[in-house]
């Protein structure tokens, strides 16, 4: 029997929006021919859409053949796009992350086990999401492999420091920064100490609750690079609440060093990644309009 067509989440449809000449667009007005053709290539049977979802993915709950719950995903096309997050999944095979279990040799979805997905780290208390994320993030820690197809943070250098300079007129009282972030983001990736697989975009958002273990990553942005840069998103998480207490720079410092001494981790790279990130992410949100975001983070720069 056919299936109704499945309707995207309104999250989704207002983070692409409405311009029709967008590839982001077509993209999405294709969704229900694309995962149609999926469920029927896989013979899996559609549950539901997940609800809200992210911005740059559908994720449909499903069930196999064989009755075994599954997460049938569609990420929007770009970076990372599903072939490196599936070549990721792969070399992780379920260590730490969710598990793939199939992914479309055009590069266009991936199948995953079934977890948890309305339950994150971040509905646990702060320290005990730290401990978590800690012990989550460590095992995906590894060798890249021989002819791996992920760029490096040295890869990304220049393209990064050009976005800062492009974001900047955003916020020009923020010069400074800007200048310092651009200067360690060259000097970071010129002197790295290591050479790893991370996740690349690892926060307490993007580690769910699981079956066959309790917690376990999913959504990487793979890149190859020195462990700190993968803790930067932990450091700022709920840093409102950071703002909001009193001593707020003492807090970011003292989580900074926290964070770095549990994972066995350089403090003062840490905190440069760390204020590189700020800085970037403080940017990003003053340019799309989100300027009392932006300037807590711009802020949170300054206080490390």
């Amino acid at each position: 029997m056919a299936t109704a067509p499945i309707e995207p989440p309104r999250r989704l449809v207002r983070a692409i929006g409405d311009d029709p000449g967008s590839p982001a667009r077509a993209w999405l007005d294709s969704l229900p021919d694309r995962v149609a053709e999926r469920l029927a290539a896989w013979e899996l049977t559609p549950e539901r859409v997940h609800e809200p979802g992210g911005r740059a993915s559908l994720l449909v709950l499903v069930t196999q053949a064989d009755g075994t719950p599954a997460a049938l995903k569609f990420p929007l096309p770009g970076q990372p796009g599903a072939a490196l997050e599936a070549a990721a999944l792969t070399r992780w095979d379920g260590w730490g992350a969710v598990r793939l279990l199939r992914a479309d040799p055009d590069g266009g979805a991936l199948l995953l086990e079934r977890l948890r997905s309305g339950v994150s780290l971040r509905s646990l208390q702060e320290a005990k999401a730290l401990l978590e994320a800690a012990g989550t993030v460590r095992r995906l820690w590894v060798p890249p492999g021989d002819d791996h197809p992920f760029e490096t943070l040295a890869d990304r250098t220049e393209a990064a420091v050009a976005a800062l300079r492009e974001r900047a007129a955003a916020a020009p009282s923020a010069a400074p920064l800007v200048d310092e972030a651009a200067e360690l983001r060259r000097s970071l990736a010129a002197d790295a100490p290591e050479e790893v697989l991370l996740h690349g975009a690892f926060r307490q958002g993007k580690v769910l609750a699981g079956h066959r273990t309790p917690w376990l990553a999913v959504g990487p942005r793979p890149v190859v690079g020195e462990r700190a840069y993968d803790l930067v998103g932990l450091v700022l998480d709920r840093m409102e609440d950071l703002a909001a207490g009193t001593g707020a720079a003492s807090a970011a410092r003292r989580r900074v060093a926290k964070l770095a001494d549990s994972l066995d981790i350089d403090r003062d790279r840490l905190r440069a990644w760390t204020l590189v990130g700020a800085v970037e992410a403080g940017l990003r949100a003053v340019s799309s309009g989100d300027r009392a975001r932006g300037e807590l983070l711009l802020e949170f720069a300054t206080w490390l």
